[in-house]
């Protein structure tokens, strides 16, 4: 059998909804009796009735009701899709990234990217929210996690490595520690799960955890600069805090590293994949990843 056209469903969908057939026609710019014509000729297809006709308007029937489960969501995503497409200029690339990573690492680079495309419309959505692309005008995101996101495109771009870091002043008034000491200097409680990090830290390097912390932050780029302030000793994302490394706010206290958890990837839909200024994007990333450091960079 072959399968319903798409506008023959998503007038199905309309009148399922409406449950009036005059208002779903308005809807579907069509007359009455072509719209009427549409939803029998549906039926006969199927070969299930799927509209219950009354003087105050239709109703679904079982049929109907598993129909419009099944293709409602369908309808409406291939809609956003066109409705994107005309609402997008041909130029434009709308990128969703976490605000800690487009401080730190993407902005500091970002005026390269526009000089070689000037013709190009970027916009920059800055949140701490996964994004659905099928809803929201995104073309992709920067995300820091494990990179398995079901029905999305991950590629990977940038590992965390993770070290002690502080205001240049704790150097002078403690010296250079070992990794072990650290547990008598003032700790800041770190974002993930409060001491997990020290926790870690500690079991691989010896040292104890300490009583308390002088103070705990959620958002990994406020504890950076809380300890760029002078105001402990933080656990730090290497990567995110290397502009205040290299300006000299913050140093990095041992040679010693850990692994983070996750990494950052560039994300997007599979239908996205194509897309000219996603592509020229995606390859500036990559570009620019393969970068050797500069020599400014934590050791």
């Amino acid at each position: 059998m072959a399968r319903p056209p798409l506008h023959t469903l998503q007038a199905f969908v309309a009148v399922a909804r409406e449950k009036n057939l005059t208002r779903a026609a308005a809807q579907m710019n069509l007359t009455v009796s072509a719209l009427s014509h549409q939803m029998r000729a549906l039926e006969e297809r199927l070969g299930r009735k799927l509209l219950e006709r009354g003087p105050r308007g239709v109703s679904l029937t079982a049929h109907g009701i598993r129909l419009l489960d099944e293709v409602a969501a369908h309808v409406d995503g291939i809609e956003r899709v066109f409705a994107r497409a005309r609402e997008q200029p041909a130029n434009t690339l709308t990128i969703s990234a976490l605000p800690s990573f487009s401080s730190s690492w993407l902005m500091p680079r970002l005026p390269a990217f526009m000089a070689a495309h000037p013709g190009l419309e970027f916009n920059l959505q800055t949140t701490t929210a996964v994004v659905d692309f099928e809803r929201e005008p995104v073309d992709a995101a920067l995300r820091y996690g494990a990179g398995t996101w079901a029905g999305v495109t991950a590629e990977h771009l940038l590992d965390e490595q993770l070290g002690p870091i502080a205001h240049p002043k704790w150097l002078k008034q403690f010296g250079k520690p070992k990794a072990s000491d650290l547990a008598r200097w003032p700790l800041l409680g770190e974002y993930d799960d409060n001491s997990a990090l020290w926790r870690r830290w500690f079991a691989e390097f010896g040292g104890t955890l300490p009583k308390r912390y002088v103070a705990s932050f959620t958002d990994v780029e406020l504890l950076h600069r809380a300890a760029a302030q002078g105001l402990g000793v933080a656990i730090g994302r290497l990567l995110l805090a290397k502009p205040l490394i290299d300006n000299g706010s913050l140093v990095v206290l041992t040679r010693e590293r850990m692994p983070a958890k996750y990494g950052h990837y560039l994300v997007y839909p599979p239908c996205a994949a194509k897309y000219p200024p996603l592509l020229a994007f995606r390859d500036w990333l990559h570009a620019e990843i393969a970068r050797p450091p500069s020599n400014k960079a934590a050791k």
